[in-house]
């Protein structure tokens, strides 16, 4: 009962605490726009802490925010290297090749009808498909390093960007074009001087959704086969171990990682859509 209480007065007090800041004349700004999502999650991890101890929950079920701390600061170096192996050689590497390869399919695509009508019914099928049946076939096909890794994650990230691009190249008006073509403009100098520069928002769009789905896909195809590293890898081997902490401790890495991954890609879609409606 007294684990419930404390649990409540730290609820109570975060709200206040929150409901000052944002009624407070300082409220739109930059820093208390950070200040007020900060309470909040402090107040949820001490929440956690507060009831999981005096609850007497077991680590097994739920570890304490301070033992996955303390976790995370002994496995420094374990969890770069899964960090390496997953992000680095897998998510990003395949993030990279889904990108190029849909950016150029959606050129091609765009020059026919006949390709934009056929592929988007086949990209919203094969973005169905599920992750935990086609992961197992790329790590049979090229083996259990991080070749198969950045394969799941590129089939992953195509259609969404494809898809994306295809509807963005679509969007420029017939008298942005004719006024183009009045300027003597090919097909080639309309697609990247206006056409391109009209789809953006749409890329971009493909582009932050793929993020997420490229650390997903990379984490999940470590579950079927994987050296003795990757984030994947050592989520599934923890679990059998019951070593929670050390799963939340990837846990952590892995939305840490996300975030800054899909941050960084609305960063540069401010700084190149910046004409944009959505950016004003």
């Amino acid at each position: 009962m007294m684990g419930y209480l404390i649990a409540l007065v730290i609820w109570i007090g975060g709200w206040w605490l929150n409901t000052k800041l944002s009624h407070s004349p300082a409220s739109d700004t930059r820093s208390v726009s950070l200040i007020i999502p900060i309470i909040f999650g402090v107040t949820i991890v001490l929440m956690w802490e507060v009831l999981v101890r005096m609850l007497g929950v077991s680590a097994v079920i739920l570890p304490a925010p301070s033992d996955i701390a303390v976790q995370f600061a002994n496995s420094i170096p374990l969890l770069w290297a899964d960090l390496r192996q997953t992000i680095i050689k897998g998510a990003l590497t395949g993030y990279i090749i889904g990108m190029a390869a849909a950016f150029g399919v959606a050129i091609i695509a765009d020059r026919s009808e006949f390709l934009t009508k056929g592929i988007l019914p086949v990209g919203a099928f094969m973005a169905a498909l599920p992750i935990v049946g086609t992961a197992p076939i790329f790590v049979k096909w090229l083996g259990s390093d991080w070749q198969s890794k950045a394969a799941v994650v590129s089939v992953m990230v195509f259609f969404p960007i494809l898809v994306n691009t295809v509807a963005g190249l679509k969007d420029s008006t017939a008298i942005q074009r004719d006024l183009m073509r009045t300027y003597g403009a090919g097909y080639w100098s309309t697609l990247f001087k206006l056409r391109i520069m009209v789809a953006m928002p749409f890329i971009f769009n493909g582009l932050k959704i793929a993020t997420t789905l490229a650390l997903i896909g990379a984490i999940v195809a470590e579950f079927f086969g994987s050296p003795t590293l990757g984030m994947g890898f050592r989520i599934s081997t923890s679990v059998g171990r019951l070593a929670m902490d050390m799963v939340w401790a990837e846990i952590i890495v892995a939305a840490v990682v996300g975030t800054a991954f899909y941050g960084g890609m609305a960063f540069i879609e401010k700084r190149v859509t910046f004409w944009h409606p959505s950016q004003r």
